[in-house]
């Protein structure tokens, strides 16, 4: 590929992180050096109405803040919540600045994951966790599951994680990143993948449709037995493209609802961005993880 090439999809992808460009409130306001209000509580015992604790995995370039909505409704509602920041990483230009995270290699992370999820079994005597993920999350979470000791596939019934709530989740890539060029990213190889791991992180470029990270993650089948996998989309999505890309297929003894936003709720207004703090999806949260929760899903 020629250099002008190379600095044109580095360029339109600087523009799309906050160089000026629309998805400038995607970076996080907070350095999320404290835990959102209602999670992390450590004395928290789970009660017999909701015995997982739930754990929630922000997404590329967030942190922990990235839950200051959903984490005390969870908490409200009787939940044990935790919540961590997960892929801080030096090596490129984002990855540098204050509050950044979710810019390392993924696979690394979802080590990070795998022993926080150990301390937070260890503190509430839980043999299993819930988890909701935004964007990257989602994608790290099912790291987790299939090379990270997060689901046994042998035996589902010692798999830590029983359910998994995704918000906007880069499942199977994204095109809006780098005017939808395909790279082979393993190591982010190759003048491009290095130009932008360089600006944006190794798990920006990982994220890519037709990635070989991806290819590896998917090539079992997009689910691992004995979870139940609640994935939820919105069609104003700009940045997990197109769309429907995030919707995942049920394979052996797994359950799966994708979920559109907008055929619950009708012209729901719901970014990628605005996901983790929208009242529709918090609400639809709360149902997929208890199916008796009865509160109003549409509307403020």
């Amino acid at each position: 590929m020629r250099s002008s090439a190379v600095l044109l999809a580095v360029l339109a992808l600087c523009a799309m992180v906050g160089f000026g460009g629309p998805a400038a409130s995607a970076a996080p306001v907070l350095d999320g050096s404290a835990p959102p209000p209602g999670a992390n509580d450590w004395r928290c015992k789970p009660s017999a109405a909701h015995p997982d604790p739930v754990v929630l995995v922000h997404g590329t370039w967030g942190n922990q803040d990235t839950w200051n909505k959903l984490a005390p409704a969870l908490k409200a509602q009787g939940y044990c919540v935790y919540a961590l920041n997960y892929g801080h990483d030096t090596a490129s230009l984002l990855g540098r600045m204050p509050g950044i995270y979710g810019t390392g290699d993924i696979g690394k992370s979802a080590v990070q994951l795998a022993n926080f999820v150990g301390k937070v079994r260890a503190a509430t005597s839980s043999a299993h966790v819930d988890m909701v993920a935004h964007s990257q999350g989602g994608v790290v979470a099912r790291q987790y599951m299939r090379f990270a000791g997060g689901a046994d596939l042998a035996d589902p019934k010692r798999n830590v994680v029983r359910k998994l709530v995704t918000l906007g989740a880069t499942n199977h890539g994204s095109t809006s990143v780098l005017l939808g060029y395909p790279l082979d990213t393993a190591s982010g190889s190759g003048p491009l993948g290095g130009a932008v791991s360089s600006v944006l992180g190794v798990s920006a470029v990982q994220q890519i449709t037709g990635s070989r990270f991806l290819n590896r993650l998917n090539a079992g089948g997009d689910t691992v037995p004995g979870v139940d996998y609640t994935v939820i989309a919105t069609r104003m999505d700009d940045t997990t493209t197109p769309p429907e890309s995030t919707f995942l297929r049920a394979g052996p003894r797994a359950v799966v609802d994708n979920v559109w936003v907008q055929t619950v709720c009708a012209g729901a207004d719901v970014t990628h961005v605005g996901f983790p703090r929208s009242p529709i999806a918090i609400r639809l949260i709360l149902r997929a993880l208890d199916p008796s929760y009865s509160g109003r899903v549409c509307g403020r």
